[in-house]
């Protein structure tokens, strides 16, 4: 819902909420401005959360730090992978021969 907030209560299936502890309806105005404002602070939550977490790689990247998984890719892997290639062999026959998968022999030979 917070996602597309436009008019909760026009359901393309006709389906409508009703809140019976907060006594909130979908098809009455009050009901839909409260569920448009539950949307409101939704994405203003999902907007904060977003922008904490961008500082905060931004700070780590600051320090040096790597931000994410460690890569696998090691240079012997790489040294592997481009003799294999020159020998004529296919993507998937030397993901299948080194264990790795198709898109790491792409990001090898592509690098």
């Amino acid at each position: 819902m917070a996602r597309s907030r436009t008019k909760p209560s026009r359901s393309v299936f006709g389906v409508h909420m009703y809140f019976h502890q907060q006594a909130i309806d979908s098809t009455t105005p009050s009901g839909m401005a409260m569920l448009q404002m539950a949307g409101v602070f939704a994405e203003f939550e999902r907007a904060q959360i977003r922008e904490r977490i961008i500082a905060s790689h931004n700070r780590a990247r600051a320090e040096g730090k790597s931000i994410g998984r460690p890569s696998q890719i090691t240079e012997g892997l790489i040294a592997s992978v481009k003799f294999m290639r020159v020998k004529g062999l296919g993507i998937k026959k030397i993901a299948k021969e080194l264990g790795i998968g198709v898109g790491t022999v792409y990001k090898v030979i592509n690098a």
